[in-house]
């Protein structure tokens, strides 16, 4: 029993990690930093009638809730890591299939923002009508469902092949619950679907736009800005693609290293592939508006910005 107890602890020792308290300081910091500038930005979108009624801005916004939700777990998920917090299966798994819910809902999402510019440059005269209030909100309920398929076929398989030790606790994360092999089957079989399903629809959008860029019908200059956004949700696309390689690091580092190395790994991945270009790719797409950048930065300074009164029209 004595070596029983030396063992466990020399464990826990060799598992405690001293720079723990920094690293996560590191982590936090510019997740907090970017999750009060997606609060501005829904803020924001909140003082305008016009914003509220779009199609552009309410996809937009739509774009910033789940980013803002899905960040907003991240931290969470690693503050429990490194801090060594073990929680109970149940709430493990709420967890992590919300967080998947969110990721597949927001590259989802991409497509619809991209045929809406797709309708705005290539039928300008039924742009109103197509891309309604009710029918945006009706497209954005279809993009749920289709992100919720995944987690309700994963509770579905959880609770009726893998309940063993079900009121266990353990470290929160996909590897360390999702133990069966169907689960990395379906996680892989959604994501690769989803991102093909996407990128054809980016790229449907982004040739179709640049066709019609070459008639004399159309207006250059709002077909160049469509293009250049339908551009930036494939750039967007691509950096969320990074998430399988991310994935595959996951499941080799917990492998063949320890759990602080697998956590530091993990930790710097997870910021360069996947925050960053979370929290970076709607404050682009912001700025880029000059009606919502000027009420921005108004906002963003506490109204202390001198900032020059833009009135919002809506461009296509």
């Amino acid at each position: 029993m004595s070596n029983l107890n030396e063992s466990a602890s020399n464990l826990t020792q060799r598992l405690m990690d001293q720079d723990a308290p920094t690293k996560a300081f590191l982590f936090v910091t510019p997740c907090v930093i970017f999750l009060y500038v997606n609060g501005v930005m829904l803020f924001t979108l909140r003082k305008k009638t016009v914003f509220q009624e779009t199609s552009r801005y309410i996809l937009f916004g739509h774009m910033l809730w789940v980013d803002t939700l899905n960040l907003f777990m991240s931290v969470v998920l690693y503050i429990c890591a490194v801090s060594r917090i073990l929680i109970m299966k149940n709430v493990c798994l709420l967890l992590l299939i919300a967080a998947t819910a969110l990721f597949q809902v927001s590259t989802l999402n991409l497509a619809l923002m991209s045929l809406e510019r797709y309708v705005a440059i290539c039928f300008p005269l039924r742009h109103a009508e197509i891309t309604s209030f009710k029918r945006t909100h009706t497209a954005i309920c279809v993009v749920w469902v289709l992100g919720l398929i995944q987690c309700l076929s994963e509770m579905i398989i959880f609770y009726s092949f893998d309940t063993t030790n079900i009121s266990m606790n353990l470290f929160c994360s996909r590897t360390t619950l999702f133990r069966l092999q169907i689960y990395k089957k379906f996680d892989l079989a959604f994501t690769c679907i989803f991102f093909v399903l996407v990128c054809f629809v980016i790229i449907f959008t982004y040739a179709s736009i640049a066709a019609v860029a070459k008639t004399a019908a159309c207006d250059k200059l709002s077909a160049k800005k469509a293009n250049k956004t339908v551009l930036l949700h494939l750039i967007q696309l691509g950096l969320g693609a990074s998430s399988i390689l991310v994935g595959v690091v996951q499941e080799a580092i917990y492998v063949y290293t320890d759990f602080l190395t697998a956590l530091n790994v993990m930790y710097f991945c997870f910021l360069v592939f996947i925050i960053f270009p979370k929290c970076l790719s709607p404050l682009i797409y912001g700025m880029r508006d000059q009606a919502f950048c000027c009420l921005f930065k108004y906002y963003f300074t506490f109204g202390k910005g001198k900032v020059k009164p833009v009135a919002i029209e809506l461009h296509v």
